[in-house]
C-alpha cells in the first residue's frame, strides 16, 4: 500500500512530487556509492518498481531543463554508479597529471648502446657505494685503539707510512668500526710530517675535529713540522699561518716543543724576519731559550744566500753570550752557512763583527732555578728587558750599509800586527791599512789566529774585511780547519762523518788541510762512508788532479766501500784527454757498470771544449752501444758542437772566446 500511495503522488498534478524529487537528488550519490542510508530504500521492491513508476509518471509532467536533468539522473539504476559521476571523479583525479608522461621521460630519442653502458656503470657505482656503506662484519679478534696506536707507530718507524694509514682507515675505522682517539691521529700526522705529506696531514686533522677530538700539543707540533718538511713551501706557509691564527684566536698556549716546530717552519718556508718574530714570542711567553732554539735560527740564516754567513756568526755569538753550550748539529749548520752563503756587505760585516760592542745580557728569565720560575713566573720587567735585547739583535742583523757608515770606527790601541788572515785587513801603521794577499807566504799549518766564532777573540790589528768570496775564505774566518775543530773540542764535541764531509767541501782544494782530512778521520775514529770519498774525488777532479782522485780508489777497497755511479762521474770530471775518458769507459765495462747520461755528458763537455770531434764520435758510439738515452744537456752540447766545422781552427779565429766553448754538464 505504501508503494501505491507513492506512485499516486507522482501521477497527480500536485507539485509535491517535484519537491520529493529535489529532496531525493542529494541522496543519489549515497545510493551510487553503496553507503548506508535510510532503511526503506533497501527494500527490494523499491529498487525494482521505482524506475517504472517514475518513468510512467514523469512522462506526463511538464518539467524544465533542470528537472529533466535530475529526472534523467534518476531514471538510471540507483544500484550502479552514474556515468556522469564517474566521469567527474575521473577528471578530478587526473587534474594536473597530464604532463607526467612528458616530464618523467629522460630521453626522447632512441637510446644507444653507449647510453645503456653508461646507465649500467652508474648502477654499478651506486651498488659499490652501498657496499662500502655496509662493509662486512669484522671476523678477527677485537682490538683496542691503543693497539692500533702502537701498530701504526711501529710501521712508521719502519718507514711504512702507507701501511699505517691503511691499517687505520680500513681495518680500524671501516671494518672494526672503532672510535679513534687523539693519539691515533697524532701518530699518523707525525708520520706524514716526516715524509712531508702536507695535504694528508691536514686531512687527518680536519677529520679529527669532525669527530670532536681535542688536539694536543703533540698534534700541533706535528702539523707545524709537516709544513716545514713539505716540498711545497708556499702552500705549507699558508697552512701554517692559518693554523697559527686559529690558535691565537683561541688563546691556545703553545709549549716550547711546539714553538720549536713553528720556528723550524719559519726557517724552512719563510725568512729570518719571521724567525725572529717567533723567537720574540717565545721570550714573551716566558719560555727559556735553548741551544735547539738557536739551531733553528741558524737554519733561517742559511736561507739567505747573500748574507747568511754573517747572520749565522751573529746568532752564534749571541748564543755563546747567553752561556749556552753548542751542539755538533750547530757546528754543522755553521759549515753549511760557510759553504752556501756569503758574507754580504764587507762594511756592514766589519761593523757588526769586528767592532767591539757591549755584551748583551742574558735573555733567560731571572736566576733562581726552574722551580722558582714556575712558582713566581717571569716578571713584566724581565720580559720587557728581554724583548728590548731581542729587538737590538734584530737591528744589528738587518743593519743597512748607510747606518753602518754613519758612525766611524773608533781608533783602537795599536798592537803588534800578528800573522794576517786571508780576507781581512790589518793595521800596519796607525794611519794606513794594508790589505794582505789571500795566501800568506808562510801560513800556519792548520789555520789562522783570528776566529770570529768567539766574541772578542779578533786581534786588535784587524780593522776590516777584505775580499771574502770562496767557502775556504769563510772557513778561514772561523779559524780554518784546526781552529774549527779546536772550538769543537773546547765544548767537548767530536766531529762525525757529516762534519768531515762538510769540511771536505769548504777547505781549500789541494791545501795541506785537505790532505789531512783522512788523518783527522782516523784520529777521531770516525767510520767513513762513500759520500765522504766522493766529495774528496770531486774536489781533486775539479783541480785537474785525476791521478790524485784515482789514488782514493784503493783506499775505498781497503775500507770495504764499493764505488757507485757518482764515483765514476766524479772521476769523469778530471778526464780532459781522450785517452782518460775512453779508459774510464773501459774500466766501467770491466766492473760491469753501465754509464748513465750524466757521465757521458761530462765526457762530451770535455770533448766539446776542445772541439775534438773524433773523441766526441767515440763517446757517442759507446753511448749507442750501451743504449743510454740522451737528455736535454747532451742535445744542447751537440747543437753547440755542430755550429763549428771539423776543420775549425781556434787559433785563427780571434773572435771566438773561451767562455763561448764552455757548456756546463748536468
Amino acid at each position: 500500500m505504501d508503494l501505491v500511495r507513492l506512485s499516486r503522488l507522482f501521477s497527480g498534478p500536485c507539485p509535491m512530487g517535484l519537491a520529493i524529487l529535489q529532496h531525493l537528488v542529494p541522496l543519489r550519490a549515497r545510493w551510487a556509492g553503496g553507503r548506508e542510508g535510510p532503511m526503506w530504500p533497501r527494500a527490494a521492491g523499491l529498487i525494482r518498481l521505482a524506475p517504472a513508476a517514475f518513468s510512467s509518471s514523469l512522462s506526463r509532467l511538464p518539467l524544465g531543463p533542470r528537472s529533466q536533468k535530475n529526472t534523467g539522473s534518476l531514471s538510471s539504476d540507483p544500484g550502479q554508479p552514474s556515468p556522469t559521476a564517474t566521469q567527474e571523479e575521473g577528471e578530478e583525479e587526473s587534474f594536473g597529471t597530464l604532463s607526467d608522461k612528458y616530464s618523467s621521460r629522460r630521453m626522447f630519442h632512441k637510446s644507444t648502446a653507449q647510453l645503456y653502458n653508461l646507465r649500467l656503470k652508474e648502477q654499478s657505482v651506486e651498488e659499490d657505494e652501498e657496499g662500502e656503506l655496509q662493509p662486512e662484519a669484522w671476523q678477527g679478534p677485537r682490538n683496542t685503539p691503543y693497539w692500533y696506536f702502537f701498530q701504526c707507530k711501529r710501521l712508521i718507524k719502519e718507514g711504512k707510512l702507507a701501511e699505517a694509514l691503511d691499517l687505520f682507515e680500513r681495518q680500524m675505522l671501516k671494518e672494526e668500526r672503532l672510535q679513534p682517539l687523539e693519539c691515533n691521529y697524532t701518530v699518523l700526522i707525525g708520520g706524514c710530517g716526516r715524509a712531508g705529506y702536507l695535504r694528508k696531514a691536514f686531512q687527518l686533522y680536519n677529520d679529527m675535529k669532525k669527530r670532536d677530538l681535542e688536539p694536543s700539543d703533540a698534534t700541533y707540533t706535528a702539523l707545524f713540522n709537516v709544513c716545514a718538511e713539505s716540498p711545497w713551501k708556499d702552500s705549507a706557509l699558508q697552512s701554517a699561518l692559518k693554523l697559527r691564527q686559529q690558535l691565537q684566536a683561541r688563546n691556545f698556549q703553545l709549549n716550547l716543543k711546539t714553538y720549536h716546530s713553528l720556528l723550524k717552519m719559519a726557517a724552512m718556508c719563510a725568512d729570518l724576519r719571521m724567525c725572529l718574530d717567533v723567537f720574540k714570542e717565545i721570550i714573551q711567553k716566558g719560555h727559556a731559550v735553548t741551544e735547539e732554539t738557536f739551531s733553528y735560527l741558524l737554519m733561517g740564516c742559511i736561507q739567505d744566500k747573500k748574507t747568511g754567513f754573517r747572520y749565522a756568526l751573529q746568532v752564534w755569538r749571541q748564543m755563546l753570550s747567553l752561556g749556552l753550550r753548542p751542539s755538533r748539529h750547530g757546528y754543522n749548520l755553521l759549515l753549511g752557512a760557510a759553504r752556501d752563503c756569503g758574507l754580504g756587505d764587507p762594511a756592514v760585516a766589519s761593523v757588526v763583527l769586528l767592532r767591539p760592542r757591549e755584551e748583551m745580557v742574558l735573555l733567560q728569565p731571572p736566576a733562581g732555578g726552574r722551580q722558582a720560575r714556575r712558582r713566581d713566573g717571569v716578571g713584566a720587567d724581565d720580559r720587557l728587558s728581554a724583548w728590548l735585547h731581542v729587538e737590538a739583535l734584530e737591528r744589528q742583523l738587518f743593519l743597512e750599509p748607510s747606518q753602518a757608515l754613519e758612525g766611524p770606527l773608533e781608533p783602537q790601541e795599536a798592537g803588534a800586527p800578528g800573522k794576517a788572515q786571508p780576507g781581512v785587513e790589518t793595521k800596519a801603521e796607525p794611519d794606513r791599512a794594508v790589505a794582505l794577499p789571500s795566501a800568506a807566504p808562510e801560513p800556519p799549518p792548520w789555520g789562522l789566529e783570528a776566529n770570529l766564532l768567539t766574541p772578542g777573540a779578533v786581534p786588535s790589528a784587524v780593522v776590516s774585511f777584505g775580499t771574502v768570496t770562496t767557502p775556504a775564505d769563510r772557513l778561514a774566518l772561523m779559524g780554518g780547519l784546526e781552529g774549527f775543530l779546536g772550538k769543537m773540542a773546547e765544548h767537548g764535541l767530536r766531529p762525525d762523518i757529516k762534519t768531515l764531509t762538510l769540511l771536505a767541501e769548504v777547505v781549500e782544494p789541494g791545501s795541506a788541510a785537505a790532505s789531512s782530512l783522512l788523518t783527522v778521520l782516523d784520529a777521531h775514529q770516525v767510520e767513513a762512508d762513500l759520500t765522504f770519498f766522493n766529495t774528496l774525488m770531486r774536489r781533486k777532479s775539479k783541480l785537474g788532479d785525476l791521478e790524485g782522485a784515482k789514488a782514493l780508489l784503493p783506499v775505498l777497497a781497503k775500507r770495504g766501500i764499493v764505488p757507485n755511479l757518482q764515483t765514476f762521474c766524479n772521476l769523469a770530471i778530471g778526464c780532459h784527454r781522450p785517452g782518460d775518458g775512453l779508459q774510464l769507459l773501459a774500466d766501467m765495462r770491466k766492473s760491469q757498470m753501465t754509464p748513465n747520461a750524466h757521465i757521458y755528458s761530462t765526457l762530451i763537455n770535455a770533448a766539446v771544449k776542445k772541439l775534438d770531434y773524433a773523441y766526441l764520435i767515440d763517446i757517442l758510439k759507446d753511448m749507442r752501444r750501451n743504449r743510454v738515452p740522451v737528455n736535454e744537456v747532451v742535445i744542447r752540447q751537440l747543437e753547440f758542437a755542430a755550429q763549428y766545422p771539423p776543420t775549425f781552427d781556434r787559433e785563427q779565429d780571434s773572435g771566438l772566446r773561451k767562455q763561448d766553448l764552455m757548456v756546463k754538464p748536468n
